[in-house]
């Protein structure tokens, strides 16, 4: 499967909206490199940020995916008889939209982890 038929099929929405904090990830955390290789230093002013749009990926992923299994059940109970099978697929395609959301929350920690670690040794050689 393709990531581009993957990102349509969790729905462009709330895949758009996790997308966009991704991108605040990264810039975010692309600020903190530069200023790091470029002065020499990594303020904790800023660090927040990272984390705090790797929770709101996960956690729009999670509300997209409550919204998605809401629709889908009332689509079953409209319809009545649904075969297991196709509920399944319901249910694989309504996990696509977390699992991208935490994936990005866990690239954000791993960032603002490595990021805090330097700021920690950088402060520590200072005093």
């Amino acid at each position: 499967m393709k990531l581009v038929e993957l990102f349509y099929m969790g729905g462009p929405l709330f895949m758009s909206l996790v997308t966009i904090w991704g991108i605040g990830i990264l810039v975010f955390t692309a600020q903190k490199l530069i200023h790091f290789f470029v002065q020499g230093k990594v303020t904790k002013s800023g660090l927040g940020l990272i984390l705090l749009f790797g929770s709101l990926a996960m956690v729009t992923g999670f509300l997209g995916q409550a919204i998605g299994l809401i629709m889908a059940f009332n689509a079953i109970e409209a319809a009545g008889d649904i075969s297991p099978a196709l509920v399944a697929g319901g249910l694989r395609v309504s996990m696509i939209t977390p699992v991208y959301g935490t994936i990005l929350f866990i690239f954000s920690l791993i960032f603002w982890g490595a990021l805090k670690e330097v700021y920690t040794r950088k402060s520590e050689k200072l005093v």
